[in-house]
């Protein structure tokens, strides 16, 4: 555990990619396997099943330190970070003897509490503090709430891994997209020397689009661009190898169960075959909002009252391998003719290229986006291979501009991580009646100093506390931009935005100009 709380030091401390991936190396270098493994699972985001409720942690905590369960409440609002409050207000204390390894902790403390009643959670827990310092608690406390950030991105996870193992970032990337565990063994078969050979259900890391910057004449002829619609769904591949089936999302989530029509589907394609595309609900040839699909996410079995309603289509729009070989490296104008011979198959779709005579009629088709319920064009070189993650140059996503709405700050609650002590998560409303409807929630658009004048405008102006959070004077107006909007039953608002995010601070207008409700009905209404 020491030596995990090193590192977190190291990463939390320096912004520079270099250092950052250095300090990566140094401990994939030196820190023993079993430790490793789980370092490198936390570490490229996976989590801990939640065991232990937050009214729990904060009673064991005001026990220890002596403190009025009521305090231990107000020290969280103020600091608004759990694992961070409840690491502060334990007792300082020098453990008599070392902590445990970060694999002991994980494996004989800490992923066993859900198995255990309230009160020996509770036991577990002071005994867990007790063995650590302060650092080494804020860490466990982070593990335990699934809360744990450090700032660092996977890729450069898979970068320093790479380097330690020898071994090119691609094939380190291809590795970690398996379903691996964090076990010694597992670690070390990831650092092994010899050449690729990929699990029968083992999907291929993603390769990325760029949203497009410049103008796309800048690009250069159209000849050399394969153009397609950028489609609303759920990106996957589609695996057919050694008599398995199996979907893969871009989250590394195996969602096969979700979507048996696809998995029937890919018993039809040859041996080998490994297809890059997106999940839609789709009817009538064209595709459903993403609402539609959502009904299928997160369930463990699909019952057959969701097939009629809400077809479900896998659209291919690349192909990675083919009779078992990968063919990432050739260039997306064979890989296309490829997956063309393919051909069509029931809930199995080739996405079609669009055809334009020049850069100026695209953009003509790109303003057919919106109505065919697509979210603009991708663009892509035909000489490109297909890369690993964010790549500028090779693909381009090109997207309509998104609606926008003016509406109201009303609610704000502290962030998380870096943020936690400041309000950064809002909560905007509109008129209906003379009173201002909650329509959405943003947490992203604002710069530092800005974010730093709408926590002072909050902390000064909280009209009333609803737990964490905080209702507020409500005269700041904010453009909100959405990529789409949908009828749900779940909001007061009787709408839900997709994707909403700030994309300005409208301090040329008061809250009495904001917009109406109405004018969202009659935007759904369009749509």
């Amino acid at each position: 555990m020491e030596r995990f709380a090193r590192l977190y030091v190291e990463l939390d401390r320096t912004t520079r990619t270099a250092e950052k991936v250095a300090a990566l190396e140094r401990y994939f270098a030196s820190a023993p396997a079993p430790d490793a493994a789980w370092a490198l699972y936390f570490l490229t985001g996976r989590k801990l099943k939640r065991s232990v409720a937050t009214p729990l942690m904060c009673a064991q905590v005001a026990e220890e330190a002596g403190l009025p369960l009521w305090m231990v409440a107000e020290c969280y609002d103020a600091v608004g970070d759990l694992a961070e409050t409840l690491a502060l207000l334990m007792p300082e204390n020098l453990p008599a003897t070392p902590p445990p390894p970060l694999h002991r902790l994980v494996e004989e403390g800490l992923a066993p509490l859900c198995h255990l009643p309230d009160q020996a959670k509770r036991q577990r827990l002071g005994e867990t503090w007790r063995q650590l310092d302060s650092i080494q608690r804020l860490l466990s406390n982070k593990l335990i709430t699934g809360e744990f950030r450090v700032g660092v991105a996977r890729t450069l996870v898979v970068r320093a891994l790479a380097a330690v193992a020898g071994l090119p970032p691609a094939v380190m990337d291809h590795r970690l997209m398996g379903p691996w565990e964090p076990t010694e063994q597992d670690y070390r078969a990831l650092l092994r020397g010899e050449a690729e050979v990929s699990g029968p259900g083992q999907p291929y890391p993603f390769f990325l689009a760029s949203p497009l910057s410049g103008s796309p004449p800048s690009l250069g002829p159209m000849e050399q661009w394969q153009v397609e619609w950028k489609w609303d769904g759920i990106r996957a591949q589609l695996i057919r190898r050694r008599g398995q089936v199996l979907v893969w999302s871009r989250g590394e989530e195996l969602i096969t169960h979700q979507f048996p029509e696809i998995r029937r589907a890919g018993e039809a394609l040859p041996e080998g075959t490994v297809l890059d595309g997106e999940i839609l609900a789709w009817r009538d040839e064209a595709p459903l909002p993403f609402a539609d699909l959502q009904r299928r996410l997160g369930r463990k079995t699909v019952q057959g009252e969701l097939f009629d309603p809400v077809l479900v289509v896998f659209m291919a729009f690349d192909l990675l391998e083919a009779e078992g070989e990968d063919w990432r490296a050739r260039p997306l104008a064979q890989r296309r003719r490829e997956l063309e011979t393919l051909g069509g198959k029931p809930h199995l779709r080739l996405s079609p290229r669009i055809e334009a005579g020049n850069w100026r009629e695209l953009e003509t088709r790109l303003g057919e986006s919106r109505s065919r319920l697509v979210e603009g064009l991708m663009l892509k070189r035909l000489d490109s291979p297909y890369g690993v993650g964010r790549q500028r140059g090779p693909w381009w996503k090109w997207k309509i501009a998104p609606y926008t709405v003016d509406a109201v700050l009303i609610y704000a609650q502290r962030g998380h991580g870096r943020r936690a002590g400041l309000f950064t998560d809002y909560t905007f409303g509109v008129w209906e009646r003379g009173e201002l409807v909650p329509i959405a929630k943003a947490y992203s658009g604002l710069d530092d100093e800005e974010i730093r004048e709408v926590d002072s405008f909050v902390q000064n102006n909280t009209l009333q506390r609803m737990g964490p959070v905080r209702v507020v004077t409500p005269v700041h107006v904010f453009e909100l931009a959405f990529d789409r909007i949908q009828a749900s039953s779940r909001h007061r608002s009787g709408m839900a935005v997709r994707f909403p995010r700030i994309a300005r601070w409208r301090r040329d207008k008061g809250p009495e100009q904001a917009d109406r409700l109405e004018a969202l009905r009659e935007l759904l209404a369009r749509q």
